[in-house]
């Protein structure tokens, strides 16, 4: 089963975040083999990061929220809150399959939080920019609960379009990078 978790840092954090980067690391290094994708939310400037995106394939839901409430990070109050929902990988490969490669051009975050009907099931037909794309589901699969994709795009409005817009109760876009121990 594949699980979409977002960590979002609590204001202040920063220092603390990089005090435990070692942790982080080495905690998800024990994941390397059921991530799909990975990386962090930055501000505006791409120049601090805001939050925390992991896609993982776990067994189950009760290890994708020992995953995510197990990290260092999330231990030691670097994270406000933490969203886990099962996913589905709609595009079949991980973050380090996308053609586009590691680097060039902007990458964005988009969380689009369902309202009402499923939205967006199917890869849109522009996909040479999509990253990760797919459905946000409930713990058991069965209710639609919004769409989560990481997508390179000249801009946020151009992220923001993957998802069709008036079928969302809010959708997010965050700058977003590859993440990862540098080389």
């Amino acid at each position: 089963m594949e699980f979409f978790c977002y960590h979002r840092d609590r204001p202040g954090s920063l220092e603390l975040r990089d005090e435990l980067l070692e942790e982080h690391w080495s905690y998800m290094d024990g994941y390397a083999a059921e991530m799909i994708a990975r990386g962090p939310t930055l501000d505006g400037d791409r120049a601090a990061p805001t939050g925390s995106v992991h896609i993982v394939d776990l067994p189950d839901p009760a290890a994708a929220h020992a995953f995510a409430l197990g990290e260092p990070g999330y231990q030691a109050g670097v994270y406000r809150d933490v969203l886990v929902r099962r996913w589905r990988n709609t595009l079949g490969r991980t973050m380090w399959e996308f053609p586009g490669g590691r680097t060039g051009g902007n990458r964005y975050l988009v969380l689009g939080l369902g309202a009402g009907r499923a939205a967006d099931l199917e890869v849109p037909p522009e996909r040479d920019g999509l990253i990760a794309y797919g459905p946000l589901l409930s713990d058991d699969g069965s209710a639609w609960l919004g769409t989560a994709a990481l997508v390179r795009a000249p801009d946020p409005d151009a992220a923001r379009a993957v998802l069709t817009p008036d079928r969302y109760a809010d959708i997010e876009v965050h700058d977003w990078q590859f993440g990862g121990r540098p080389s």
